[in-house]
């Protein structure tokens, strides 16, 4: 294995697509890091960092409205997708992580 190869991104699976209701979001561990990966009403798949900016509130154990994932401690909101701030009071974004389904795999890259 070449360094470019071993420094190359990598899709993992994190979650069985049954594993997540639609319209929800949840924390998955992998690699040492905690994700939340959400699925939207329309069947898309998202992944971004599990830990708020503003006062560290668990995103997963939150709430996902259309693309917007809000943190359950003070309503902050988080695109789920690109991890940009969409509602104060956080000002910095988490994260985002390219996800895709492999068959019945939620797969998130890694880099």
């Amino acid at each position: 294995m070449t360094a470019l190869e071993q420094t190359a991104s990598r899709f993992v699976t994190v979650a069985r697509a049954g594993d997540v209701e639609p319209g929800t979001v949840r924390v998955v561990e992998i690699d040492g890091r905690s994700l939340c990966i959400g699925l939207t009403e329309d069947g898309e798949w998202g992944a971004i960092d599990n830990v708020c900016t503003h006062d560290g509130g668990t995103l997963g154990e939150g709430e996902l409205d259309d693309t917007g994932v809000e943190c359950p401690r003070h309503g902050g909101r988080f695109d789920l997708f690109s991890g940009r701030v969409l509602a104060l009071p956080p000002v910095r974004p988490v994260n985002a992580y390219q996800t895709e389904l492999v068959g019945d795999e939620v797969q998130v890259r890694l880099e």
